[in-house]
């Protein structure tokens, strides 16, 4: 995919990518943990008053006097050897540090204790008092459930007086073992019940079961709000990180995309339009940057998590993993079908917002045109019928996004209902505690949002990536005007005098099926003006972009003083040309930046001379800022005979060696246009110049005159050579001059 390429172009960013992912983990671990820490909180903490299990910290001799006679040979060697005597405590044993720090041996030691402390329970509900010293048991859900016969009774009272033997102990067990399968209790009743026999054993020794409680709780919540405190700092660090890495990604993004565009030629720049340019540039760079925002922080995220909460409701061991599947299956089915069907707009939505900047760009460009014609409504309609394809695609993603949201809610209230449910009759039964049923729905969420966050991010990378391949087009199309190696360019320290000459030159566009220009052959001397006429669509201003490389000829070769342009770095050949192109552009800044746009070095004095010379210097004089008077965007507060005059002052200060004039005097009138010729003439009668024009009276004194026909060249010559020789130029000057201007 061409979106998750950009992750991987850059190098520098690989740090980056490992710190997400490292703090991701970090963060789906922290969250995925709270809701244990919760359940534990429910059912330790609250329920079960601090005790986490059946294996008390301290606990009366003779207490485990009475435990050992329930206990097989082996249960009593474990629980021997994981208690001493408690220090300055009489009659007290206390559990070891090795096994109180050990959870595995704990696990063990509470496993081997709790069913001789629900027996003990069992025989002190029955008999109304502890054997050995009256502890203080309360019946619990699985006391008050069993009820022990006579028998077993009698069993209970012989094991407890000693009289019991191994076979005894064994036999009270499975009866145990029997009605609690019978009645449908699990463990986690007998883990209940023995909870209950060691808080009464830690009331009847006098401790204070309020502060072992408080001091359980206390020690959750401060995990708890550790684990918080690193998951906002994760987000956080991962918001910033991916903030950083998305906004570099896209000015290194503008930045390649801008310099390969300073480098197109104008046949790339044919290929693409300016108003498509401008948006790959801008709206398509701003989807890459918020999709991969998105994608680093929900799309490493999701799964994490997602793999994380199915992991963790395995380790619950609730019975309900089936709803997680069930789940699983039909989000996914879910956002397969909004996927299939958003997919294909989502693609289509950057070209459709391509079109919508395109007409509405060529609609505010030719404005003047449009309100000179009458045509508001037409161009209305045109810019509405864009518009509402754009918009129709946009509603229809919206209104699927829109659905898909209360569906994932809805089907995750369900679920949810559904855990209740199942895990209600878990509760009542005793294979489940409240606690547990909590966490596994705090778990069922997580898996679920990760799905739709996974869901939601997924819509987003196909309009990235068609935005990522749309600006990779651009990095990638490499201009038809290239530079030979620095190894072969062995002109460049040259002085050059400025001689042109057009060699049996051929050009035909890439996409054109006949040439445009064929055989053009001629010659422009240094300190002689050459002339180009010909009618529309002759190849005028094609055959003259050949001198500074804006094309390059198809066929035969362009040279200065000998040398081919090709051969030439486009620096150094475009240091030799002034161009004045038949638009005269101006860029915002003031007038003097505007001559000055070659070089900032140009002294003032040369800025002054190339005004006065491109007869700019009248109107500058009479604005208030003079040379250092604003010029809007475009030049557009300034008159059209004005932007062509600042253009032809800023080739002139340039000092160049050749002048290309492409039709640059149209917008001046006859006066200004002589005076013109003239400055030109008298000022730069060492440099190379040729103009395009259309006017005859522009060309009338130029030392040579080539006339275009259909791209070849049908006439060479002076004025007057030409009007005896060349049909096409009489035919051009009789439709602009009277017979008695055509003989003067």
């Amino acid at each position: 995919m061409k979106f998750l390429s950009l992750l991987f172009r850059d190098k520098k960013y690989y740090p980056f990518l490992i710190c997400i992912v490292a703090l991701l983990i970090m963060q789906a671990y922290c969250e995925l943990e709270l809701p244990n820490y919760t359940s534990r909180i429910v059912d330790v903490g609250i329920m079960q008053g601090g005790v986490e299990n059946a294996a008390p910290t301290e606990i009366r001799e003779t207490s485990m006097l009475g435990l050992e006679r329930f206990m097989a040979q082996d249960e009593r060697d474990r629980v021997r050897a994981a208690y001493e005597a408690a220090p300055g405590g009489e009659g007290r044993l206390a559990l070891k540090d090795s096994v109180k720090n050990d959870a595995e041996a704990r696990a063990q030691l509470s496993k081997d204790m709790m069913t001789p402390m629900l027996i003990m329970g069992q025989a002190d509900q029955a008999m109304g008092a502890r054997a050995a010293g009256g502890g203080a048991g309360m019946a619990s859900g699985a006391e008050s459930a069993i009820k022990p016969d006579e028998k077993l009774l009698g069993l209970i009272q012989s094991v407890l007086m000693g009289q019991g033997t191994e076979q005894d102990v064994k036999d009270i067990h499975s009866s145990i073992d029997a009605q609690m399968e019978a009645l449908g209790l699990g463990s986690a009743m007998i883990e209940s019940a023995a909870v209950e026999y060691v808080r009464g054993e830690y009331e009847a020794m006098g401790l204070d079961t309020q502060a072992i409680q408080l001091d359980y709780m206390k020690r959750m919540a401060l995990v708890m709000v550790a684990f918080t405190l690193v998951a906002c700092a994760g987000t956080v660090v991962v918001s910033l990180l991916a903030s950083l890495m998305s906004a570099g990604v896209g000015r290194r993004l503008r930045r390649e995309s801008f310099t390969q565009i300073m480098e197109f030629s104008n046949a790339e720049m044919d290929r693409f339009s300016p108003a498509s340019l401008i948006t790959r540039n801008t709206n398509d760079i701003q989807q890459i940057q918020m999709a991969m925002v998105f994608f680093l922080r929900l799309v490493l995220f999701a799964p994490a998590m997602a793999v994380g909460g199915i992991i963790m409701v395995t380790r619950t061991d609730t019975g309900l993993s089936w709803v997680i599947v069930a789940a699983i299956l039909i989000l996914a089915a879910v956002i397969g079908i909004l996927l299939g069907l958003t997919m294909p707009k989502f693609q289509k939505m950057q070209g459709l917002i391509d079109n919508v900047n395109l007409v509405s760009r060529e609609i505010l460009t030719g404005l003047p045109v449009i309100r000179a014609f009458n045509r508001e409504d037409f161009e209305k309609k045109r810019f509405d019928g864009a518009s509402q394809t754009l918009f129709k695609n946009q509603l229809f993603t919206n209104r699927a996004m829109s659905m898909f949201m209360p569906i994932v809610f809805f089907i995750m209230n369900i679920i949810m209902v559904g855990v209740v449910w199942f895990g209600g009759k878990g509760i009542d039964d005793g294979s489940m505690q409240v606690g547990d049923l909590m966490a596994f729905m705090s778990y069922t969420m997580f898996i679920v949002m990760a799905f739709m966050m996974f869901s939601m991010v997924t819509i987003m990378l196909p309009r990235a990536s068609v935005a990522a391949a749309r600006v990779l087009e651009v990095i990638h199309t490499k201009s038809s005007v290239t530079d030979k190696p620095a190894g072969e360019l062995k002109h460049e320290d040259e002085e050059f005098a400025g001689l042109v000459t057009f060699d049996d030159v051929g050009f035909r566009f890439h996409d054109a099926d006949e040439d445009i220009l064929s055989h053009i052959s001629f010659t422009a001397e240094p300190g002689k003006t050459t002339a180009v006429i010909g009618g529309t669509g002759s190849g005028k201003s094609t055959m003259v972009n050949l001198i500074p490389r804006l094309f390059d000829v198809t066929r035969g070769k362009v040279t200065i003083d000998g040398v081919d342009v090709r051969d030439l770095s486009q620096r150094k050949l475009r240091s030799l040309i002034g161009v004045v192109p038949q638009k005269g552009v101006l860029f915002a800044g003031t007038i003097a930046s505007n001559i000055k746009y070659s070089g900032s070095d140009i002294p003032d004095g040369d800025m002054r001379k190339a005004a006065e010379i491109a007869q700019a210097a009248g109107f500058i004089a009479e604005k208030e800022g003079v040379y250092e008077s604003g010029v809007s965007q475009g030049g557009t507060n300034v008159s059209g005979g004005q932007r062509q005059r600042l253009a032809i002052a800023r080739a002139v200060a340039k000092h160049p060696k050749v002048f290309v004039f492409d039709d640059s005097f149209s917008a001046l009138d006859y006066k200004t246009d002589a005076n013109l010729r003239h400055a030109l003439a008298k000022n730069l009668g060492g440099a190379t110049i040729l103009i395009v024009a259309q006017r005859i009276a522009t060309i009338l004194r130029a030392d040579k005159i080539i006339v275009l026909d259909d791209g070849r060249i049908v006439g060479e010559g002076t004025h007057k050579e030409l009007l005896e020789s060349c049909e096409i130029y009489r035919e051009i000057a009789a439709s602009q001059m009277n017979e008695e201007e055509l003989s003067a």
